[in-house]
């Protein structure tokens, strides 16, 4: 028999302790094994009650749960689903929390608590499930990573009309923000779904946008896609990739869940499909479930060219191995790969070479 999930709460609302106790002591799989009200008193209970995952809210009196979340990935690290506020400054400090290692977060209603608790609870369940399951320690990036070719069997052939569809979750922010940072400005069109609530995907794009040669911005509907730039599908909205007479735009709509996701990777896929076929690319990531593995199989039979990040550099190999083993991915990559590869169909596209 499979052991029970060990969690212990971190929060200094006696209220949200015993709702999170109760939510969590409710699910087979799962058991409370303790709560502190600030991380002084945690310090002791991850010693003695050594958890599987811990609930940590940022903002707490004596240590906020940022400075907390430091010196305990330093010392010891664990899986961290953090609790945040819907605010500017709440989800500024829950990227800053991704980027020390929390592997999921979730986002505190300020209102209409009541009316949320149900929808809540199953989201605080996902991701301390997926947390439990979250590979930590991810390989260092290579100083020079090998060439990558394609496989004999992809009929793939880059073109000046090349654009790039990626789609990611779990661990995402942190392997996004290393893809980008690998690319030069001049990059192919990057069109991005990061599963993330509404208010943090505007704040992570300024991020990205901040620390990459590539310009990152939040889309916009009906904003052209140009070389050089990635836009980022809003929480709460999915992301369409189009192309019109002058060449790709987005469309960014409203409408159900698809995968239980709003953006989902598998609208993005299914319209670079449509719209660009054998010129797209493909590329899915780190998360749980299987978002993308539909859109991935309609995009490979529309002749797009499929990249998968590997189960080693993944956070959670979820999404990636759900297109892995439906047959759709040309190659499985490390992420230190994936933006050689990247820059190097690139420069085929626009010269005809491989330099």
């Amino acid at each position: 028999m499979t052991q029970p999930i060990k969690v212990l709460i971190i929060d200094d609302s006696a209220m949200i302790r015993e709702y999170l106790r109760s939510l969590l002591e409710a699910e087979p799989d799962m058991v409370v094994v303790g709560a502190a009200a600030d991380p002084y008193f945690a310090r002791d209970k991850i010693i003695k009650l050594d958890p599987d995952v811990l609930t940590l809210d940022i903002e707490m009196p004596r240590m906020d749960g940022l400075t907390f979340l430091e010196k305990l990935m330093a010392s010891r690290p664990m899986p961290v689903v953090m609790f945040s506020k819907t605010t500017q400054q709440g989800a500024e400090a829950t990227l800053k929390a991704l980027s020390l290692g929390a592997v999921e977060v979730v986002s505190k209603p300020t209102a209409n608590l009541q009316e949320r608790l149900p929808e809540l609870g199953l989201e605080i369940v996902s991701k301390v499930r997926a947390a439990a399951r979250a590979r930590l320690k991810l390989p260092s990036a290579s100083a020079a990573p090998q060439a990558v070719a394609l496989p004999a069997t992809s009929r793939y052939r880059p073109t000046p009309a090349m654009v790039v569809a990626i789609g990611a979750s779990t661990g995402g922010t942190v392997a996004l923000e290393r893809l980008l940072a690998g690319l030069p400005a001049d990059s192919p069109p990057l069109a991005i779904v990061q599963h993330l609530p509404a208010q943090f995907t505007g704040p992570f794009a300024a991020r990205l946008n901040q620390n990459c040669a590539v310009s990152v911005a939040q889309a916009e509907d009906y904003q052209p896609l140009e070389p050089g730039w990635a836009l980022i599908a809003p929480g709460g909205r999915h992301l369409l990739l189009e192309k019109g007479l002058h060449g790709y735009y987005v469309r960014v709509k409203d409408g159900p869940l698809v995968n239980h996701h709003k953006p989902s990777v598998d609208v993005l896929f299914r319209s670079a499909a449509a719209s660009a076929g054998p010129a797209a690319v493909g590329i899915i990531m780190t998360g749980m479930g299987s978002d993308g593995a539909l859109g991935a199989a309609e995009m490979r039979r529309a002749g797009s060219l499929i990249l998968a990040q590997d189960e080693a550099s993944s956070v959670i190999y979820g999404m990636a191995r759900a297109v892995v083993e439906g047959g759709s991915a040309d190659l499985v990559l490390p992420l230190e790969r994936l933006a050689p590869i990247m820059e190097r169909l690139w420069r085929q596209a626009r010269t005809g070479a491989d330099k």
